[in-house]
């Protein structure tokens, strides 16, 4: 088995839904918007952001700022809110430092998932990633992860292993060839292919990844 290990990034290694809630607070306030575009906010973003959010907003509500620096605030926002716990970051340094190439696969919009990668330090522990926009595909679509794979210099038949907290993680992972880690929390549809290993925190599947004897 190859030593590649695919990270998600929202819900995996950072907390996507506490950066949002203090992204969207600060920016409604900066704006001084209303507390339903405050709302529409949090409903309309609780899954995925991206420019065309910010352009649909200003127009549900009259404002006179762009869309586009709107957009550009949240970005930077969301950046400053994200955070990956050190012994993530740790975790991660020691799979490198024991032969591991690291990859992210995460779905959204190139800029915010790379300027967040920035921000958690996570962008110095990866060989490669892949964003759901730089190519307009999503998880669990295989083409993300042989664009993953490609980055990280890695040929993906060789094998490896997809962690992350959602669905399409696994079922990714699978049609791509990996052997998976699912971080258990988000709802599981009947029928769908099981994760090789469950798990609390990503932690944890760094320490199986560790505890790996390559073949």
């Amino acid at each position: 088995m190859s030593r590649l290990a695919f990270f998600d990034l929202d819900g995996t290694l950072a907390d996507r839904q506490s950066a949002l809630s203090d992204a969207v607070t600060a920016l409604c306030r900066a704006h001084v918007l209303p507390p339903d575009a405050e709302q529409w906010l949090r409903t309309e973003l609780v899954d995925r952001a991206n420019a065309a959010d910010f352009a649909r907003l200003r127009d549900a509500f009259g404002l006179e700022v762009s869309a586009e620096q709107l957009w550009c605030e949240y970005v930077g926002l969301m950046a400053a809110a994200s955070a990956c716990r050190p012994e993530v970051l740790e975790g991660l340094a020691r799979l490198r430092a024991s032969g591991w190439t690291i990859g992210i696969v995460t779905n959204g919009a190139g800029d915010i998932q790379r300027a967040k990668l920035t921000a958690t330090g996570l962008a110095d522990l990866v060989d490669g990633v892949a964003v759901s926009g730089d190519l307009e595909i999503r998880k669990p679509d295989p083409r993300l992860f042989e664009l993953a794979a490609s980055r990280c210099n890695v040929n993906l038949a060789d094998g490896g292993w997809m962690i992350g907290d959602k669905p399409e993680d696994v079922v990714g992972g699978h049609r791509a060839g990996l052997r998976t880690i699912w971080l258990r929390g988000r709802p599981w549809a009947d029928g769908l292919p099981a994760a090789h290993h469950i798990v609390d925190d990503v932690t944890d599947a760094i320490a199986i990844l560790l505890n790996e004897t390559p073949e």
